[in-house]
């Protein structure tokens, strides 16, 4: 017979078995594949952190993704065709910077208009203060296009002074509101013959006594008869240095005031005439050639007219696009850079 085994070890056998049947049924996944085991991760080392994020092919760890901040600014959007949109100016602008700016804008504008001239036709202070005081509510083209015939007739301000009105008004007409014009230059010419000799005043608090005449007239006359800086505050003016941001005024002696104090006084006059026929030429009120402005960088503004450079060609006025000026008798050196004199009224 054999050898007889004990009832505790018997149970002790069928316990290790049971237990290896269910580490052999743990070990299969569903379906009869086997699991992969993970394998044991292994502890960093001493006083350095894991890296965060994945393991790249070369073994370094990739950079983790930032949140943006909330206050990020957006991304600048590109223009049609591409390019990337310039940046605004500044919304405020230090006192410093904008007399910088100003100054150089007029530098640049003396450049572009070497031959910036009045662009009334005139040979003497009488002339000129009555040719200004026509020019108000019409062009200086039609009043340069006048004062021929009025001048021929009525050469001195005693000869207006007592002309006819209504042959003063037939002269006028095609000046527009030519009965109250008549008025004006005829009460003027009063005025200068009563009260200074048939001379036209050279002094500011002198002539803006006169019938018709304001501070723009006046500093019109002193600027470019007598040669003493003023300046000239007309629409172009007004429109064009709000447009630049030189100043938020709207009355023009305030305009005159904040602008006057961006520059020397000696720079008035001129000043006044670059402003004045870059707006006529270029810088119009309702389609600005933004295209073909040589102030472009320097102008808030840009992009208000037409951008495009050969489009903005076509919007240019008076010598700038190949056509006449407003002057019948221009000054020489307008001549010299090409500029065309108008022609006389009713020519052609």
């Amino acid at each position: 017979m054999g050898e007889q085994v004990p009832a505790e070890a018997k149970k002790a056998t069928k316990a290790a078995e049971a237990g290896a049947a269910a580490r052999s049924a743990a070990a299969e996944e569903p379906g009869g594949k086997p699991a992969r085991k993970s394998a044991p991760k292994k502890a960093a080392p001493a006083g350095k952190a894991a890296p965060a994020g994945r393991v790249t092919p070369a073994g370094r760890a990739a950079p983790s993704k930032k949140a943006a901040p909330s206050n990020a600014e957006p991304a600048v959007k590109e223009a049609p065709g591409g390019k990337a949109g310039g940046k605004k100016p500044p919304k405020t602008e230090s006192r410093t910077a904008l007399v910088r700016r100003a100054r150089r804008i007029n530098r640049e504008l003396a450049e572009a208009y070497p031959y910036a001239h009045p662009e009334l036709d005139f040979e003497n202070p009488f002339q000129l203060i009555v040719a200004t005081v026509l020019s108000a509510q019409t062009t200086d083209l039609r009043v340069n296009q006048t004062t021929p015939a009025l001048f021929a007739k009525y050469p001195t301000p005693e000869d207006l002074a007592a002309a006819n009105p209504e042959e003063v008004e037939e002269i006028l007409r095609p000046c527009g509101f030519f009965r109250a014009k008549t008025k004006s230059v005829m009460g003027l010419s009063k005025a200068l013959v009563e009260d200074f000799g048939g001379e036209v005043p050279g002094r500011l608090e002198d002539l803006v006594k006169l019938p018709g005449v304001g501070r723009k007239t006046a500093f019109v006359v002193l600027g470019n008869a007598f040669g003493r800086p003023g300046i000239t505050v007309d629409t172009h003016f007004q429109r064009l240095v709000r447009r630049w941001k030189w100043t938020e005024e709207t009355e023009p002696d305030k305009i005159e005031a904040a602008v006057g104090a961006l520059f020397p006084k000696t720079e008035w006059t001129m000043l006044s005439h670059h402003v004045i026929f870059h707006g006529r030429r270029i810088c119009h009120a309702r389609k600005p050639a933004c295209g073909a402005c040589p102030i472009a960088p320097l102008c808030p503004a840009y992009g208000e007219g037409e951008t495009d450079p050969e489009k903005a060609k076509k919007l240019l006025k008076y010598e700038k696009g190949g056509f006449p000026g407003q002057r019948l008798k221009p000054p020489q050196a307008y001549l010299d850079a090409g500029g065309i004199p108008a022609p006389p009224l009713r020519a052609g």
